[in-house]
């Protein structure tokens, strides 16, 4: 069984091969495996962990792709369900000079959106150590109710939580919605990874230590606000700081959040293998973690495509010996 469990979208990111050009003006796109709690999964691979993902795609060539790419990378892929219906998820994803993105999602609905409870993979859930979960898997029925299912069995069988509410305005009925439902998702963490856009959606504050004390209120253990190449700052009863980053000349910031999380699970697993059910590190370790972290991030913006970009353990830290 997998150390640690991802549930959510899994979809083809289509990037711009031109950067600084809008959807309308793109003249061609690289085809590339994404999703959030996919690229979580395979980084967490990368970095040498024992992974499985929960999902579900459409049975077609583009589902097919999706489950190989993982397969390919050393996710178990025994929790991924397939819809003869429903097609699997794409999105089509311009670039700004900067590397900042900007999205249209093919979803009415997507296979993704179809997952029940009953397609949980129950021993797969139970049996991990780590759970992590996205808010996209929130939005609608039936898969915002197999996502809570999940998330419970996992917490029932003290297992760690993660979650990463991505905000995505446009595939929401309305903001109210939006804050609702990634609130809701919340309530159930442990660890919380979010951006300052993020922070001040979901609080209605833009202060790094306020913000963060707001959401530890929800009963959240360890905050974690990512600030871009300004690196990020953590939250929790063992202390607070502000973690530098690791400037670089983005290329393409897909998957660069995802890759954070997944180095930080990685530091967290191996810093709680022992111990059940989950506790924060002392502050000194979580700044550890949070250096790998933020060089992983870092290096994953320096290629299009997210999946193809996700760094392995010895890059991380051959990148961290030369900053």
């Amino acid at each position: 069984m997998a150390d640690i469990v991802c549930l959510g979208e899994v979809l083809i990111d289509f990037v711009s091969l031109e950067s600084g050009v809008s959807l309308v003006e793109a003249p061609s796109f690289k085809k590339a495996a994404g999703g959030a709690p996919a690229n979580v999964a395979v980084g967490l691979a990368r970095l040498g962990h024992s992974v499985g993902f929960v999902g579900k795609v459409g049975q077609e060539s583009f589902g097919d792709f999706l489950v190989n790419t993982l397969a390919d990378n050393h996710v178990d892929v025994s929790g991924i369900a397939r819809d003869h219906n429903a097609r699997t998820m794409l999105a089509f994803v311009s670039l700004a000079a900067n590397g900042e993105r900007d999205f249209m999602f093919y979803r009415h609905p997507s296979a993704d959106m179809t997952l029940t409870p009953a397609e949980i993979p129950e021993d797969l859930v139970a049996n991990a150590r780590i759970f992590h979960y996205g808010s996209i898997s929130l939005i609608s029925e039936p898969c915002r109710s197999a996502t809570l299912h999940a998330v419970k069995i996992a917490k029932e069988h003290g297992a760690m939580t993660s979650y990463d509410p991505n905000l995505r305005l446009g595939l929401w009925e309305s903001e109210k919605q939006a804050r609702q439902g990634m609130l809701e998702g919340m309530r159930l963490a442990d660890v919380l990874k979010i951006n300052e856009e993020e922070l001040e959606f979901l609080t209605g504050i833009n202060d790094l230590e306020d913000g963060a004390k707001s959401l530890i209120d929800y009963g959240v253990s360890l905050v974690l606000i990512t600030l871009g190449e300004k690196g990020c700052y953590f939250s929790s009863a063992s202390g607070q700081e502000m973690v530098p980053g690791n400037p670089v000349q983005a290329v393409d910031t897909t998957g660069a959040g995802d890759s954070f999380v997944a180095a930080l699970l990685s530091g967290l697993f191996e810093q709680n293998t022992l111990q059940q059910p989950f506790t924060v590190p002392e502050a000194s370790i979580l700044k550890g973690i949070c250096q790998f972290a933020n060089a992983a991030g870092a290096i994953t913006s320096l290629s299009r495509g997210a999946i193809p970009s996700l760094p392995t353990r010895d890059l991380v830290e051959e990148f961290l010996a030369h900053s």
